[in-house]
Parts: structure tokens; sequence; C-alpha cells
């Protein structure tokens, strides 16, 4: 494994982590700002927010820039908002610096995924973004334990340790990230935001959302959905979310393989597939320990196969915009992310809170369905397109596997 793609994974492990520890601080941020529990939360909702809106247009403004002086500026402004978080006086500037950091994993998580698709060869592209992602995996297996742990007394220092996370990929990027092709040259603004409104971009990005709306519909809630396994006891809990975030990261590296061997279209169909049949069975499988194990082996590892698929296919989409088109994918990502805690709350309200994993296996049918009615398999092998820019290596990621139809 090429240290350069492990340090760009490091990177992805601190904006993961920086995304999810906030849920496990609550208290701690709640008690120290004076403010309820629900303000605290929506420190949540504003960096998935601000993250969706900001990563296309930042992507497009900065589409002349130096491959690594973009991670480098992104990993730098990341930081700099954490180290501001943990030293935010009261709630308003601590919102304000949440802002700041969504902006700065906006700016690096597109692009090192771009970037990632040329430091290997194209048959190793899927493996390539796997291992990016992976470091979002890891964080939900490791970081976030680690940073609700270390922020149980003092939330403070759960944002240092965020910080000192980021500052290590930056010093590691900086040391060993270069010699990367400059960016082919750019087109004006509104020429780069075209994509946007292809019909095909826009089914890309809806398959992304919906299975993300349905993914996270169910996590945030799942302490609720599982709670006839658990009879409410927090190691049950426990274990049954460390086997969740342990098959996330195995769910990512196998994603990456198969995407390689089998095509995007496949990855697609059958991991949404699998994951609406296990929520659809989750109100059975809910209710003893043994069932509720094997939803939180299921669901990761479809659910994380699928989001190694996804960027694959908007990068394939128009290679001379693919980071731009992998930002798209991330915001929908964290719209999904964003929407799914109200799904999920309107759903408990609507059917109850056995059955309200009902309405992630639709979302995740509705998924499989746009993804069914815009992708194609290609069989026949599309050669890599010479040349060492990023939009080449991007061109490469489909590998011959999928097209879109227009």
């Amino acid at each position: 494994m090429p240290v350069r793609l492990l340090l760009l994974a490091l990177g992805t492990f601190a904006m993961g982590t920086d995304s999810m520890v906030v849920a496990g601080i609550l208290g701690p941020i709640s008690a120290d700002l004076d403010v309820s529990v629900g303000a605290a939360g929506q420190l949540v909702t504003v960096f998935a927010l601000g993250y969706a809106l900001l990563a296309p247009p930042l992507a497009a403004a900065t589409a002349r820039w130096p491959r690594r002086r973009l991670l480098l500026t992104a990993l730098a402004v990341f930081s700099a908002a954490n180290a501001l978080s943990a030293l935010a006086p009261d709630y308003g500037l601590l919102l304000a610096t949440r802002v700041l950091a969504a902006a700065g994993a906006a700016l690096y998580t597109p692009t090192a995924n771009a970037v990632a698709t040329t430091l290997v060869a194209p048959e190793r592209r899927g493996r390539a973004i796997a291992t990016v992602l992976g470091g979002m995996t890891v964080a939900t297996a490791l970081g976030v334990p680690l940073g609700t742990w270390v922020g149980r007394a003092d939330w403070r220092l759960t944002m240092w340790l965020v910080t000192a996370l980021g500052l290590a990929a930056f010093a590691g990027l900086a040391a060993l990230l270069r010699g990367l092709p400059a960016p082919a040259a750019a087109p004006a603004l509104g020429a780069r935001l075209a994509p946007l409104a292809q019909r095909r971009v826009l089914g890309a990005g809806a398959t992304t959302l919906a299975f993300f709306l349905a993914f996270q519909s169910v996590y945030i809630y799942l302490a609720t959905a599982v709670h006839g396994a658990t009879g409410g006891d927090a190691d049950r809990l426990s274990l049954i979310l460390l086997t969740a975030g342990v098959m996330s990261v195995v769910g990512s590296w196998l994603g990456g393989r198969l995407v390689d061997r089998a095509g995007v279209r496949s990855v697609l169909l059958t991991g949404s597939a699998v994951a609406a049949c296990a929520f659809a069975a989750l109100p059975w499988l809910g209710r003893s320990m043994p069932g509720a194990l094997a939803y939180s082996v299921v669901v990761p590892l479809a659910g994380w196969a699928v989001s190694v698929a996804l960027p694959h296919r908007l990068a394939s989409i128009d290679p001379a915009n693919a980071p731009l088109l992998i930002s798209l994918n991330s915001s929908a990502l964290y719209l999904g992310t964003a929407a799914g805690g109200v799904a999920g709350s309107a759903a408990i309200a609507v059917l109850g809170e056995r059955w309200f994993p009902l309405l992630a296996a639709g979302l995740a049918l509705a998924a499989c369905a746009i993804a069914a009615a815009t992708t194609r398999d290609r069989r026949a092998h599309t050669p890599a397109p010479a040349g060492g820019t990023v939009a080449a290596g991007a061109a490469a990621v489909a590998h011959g596997r999928e097209t879109v139809q227009g």
C-alpha cells in the first residue's frame, strides 16, 4: 500500500472523526456552554449542511490550484477550525468554527479521492478510492469512540485530538506528496458547474442522496431499533456498534475490489438491494442479539461497498470534471446525513419505534431503482487515457465497466 495513499486516508480519518464525534460529546458541550442537548446537536447538522453546500462551489473555485497546494490548504483550514472550536468561548462562535471546519473538509475529501486515482495503476483505482474512503470508516470504528472517550470530561480535548490528526496528515503530505501533475486547464466557473445540470449527473447524485438518507435514518436511531435486543444495556449496544464499525472498514475494503472486478453497476444494485432487505428485516432482527448482530454485519458491508462505487460512477461521467463531480457526491452524502435524523424521527412518530426501519427499506429500494434506470454495463474494455493529469486518472476509474445513460 503506497504511503501517500495512507496519508490521504489519515486526512479523511480526521475529517470523518470530526463530522461524527460531536454526537458523542453533546452532554459535555451542553453543560459547558449552557445550551440544551438539542441545540448542541445542531453542531452536527451545521457541519453536514456546510459541507454539502460548500463542496461543489469550492471545487469549482479552486479548479486551477495545484492539487498538492489545495490538499495542504484544506488541511490547514480544517486544523485551524478545530483549534478554534477547542478555544470557542460560546455557542455562537463554536457554530461558526464548525462551518469553517466543514469548508476544509469539503475542499479536502473530493480532491483526495481524485488524487488517489493518479497514484496507482488503472486496474487498482477502485482500491485506491476505497483506501481514502477507508479513513472515514475507520473513523466510525475507532476515531469516534476514541474522541468520545477523550472528551468525556472535557469536550475541548476532543477538538484538540482532531486538530492533531489534521496536522499529522498535513505534515506527512507536505513531506511526501510531491510530483503530482498540474491540473488541466480549467474553464470558467459557469462552465465547470454546467455538468451539475446533466440528467445523468443528477441521477448519480440522487442515488447517493437516497441511499445515505436510508442508511442514516436508521443508523442515527439504531439504539431505538435494537432496543428489544439490548434491553437498554449499554454494553450490548456498544457491541452492536463496534461490530458495525468493524464491518464498515471491511465493506469499504471489499467494495474497492468488487468495483474493480465486477463494475460499478453490479455493486450499486446488489449493495442497495441487500441493504433494503436488511432494513425491512430489522423490525424482527432487532428483537434479539443474534439478529441485531447479523444486521450490524450485513448493512455496513453492503453500505460501504456502495459508498465506494458512488464516487467511481460520478468520476466516470465527466473525467475532466472529476474533482467537482466527486464533490457533488460528497454533498449528496452529507445532505443525506443531515436529513437522515429528520426522516428517522418522522418515521418513528408515524410508524413506531419497531417499524420505522421500513422507511429506510423503501428509500434503499428507491436508490436501487434510480441506479438501475441510469446505468448500464459496458463489458468492452476501455483503455486508460494517456497523460498524467487528475482528469486522466479519474477517467480510468470506470475501467471500462460502467457507463451512464444520458
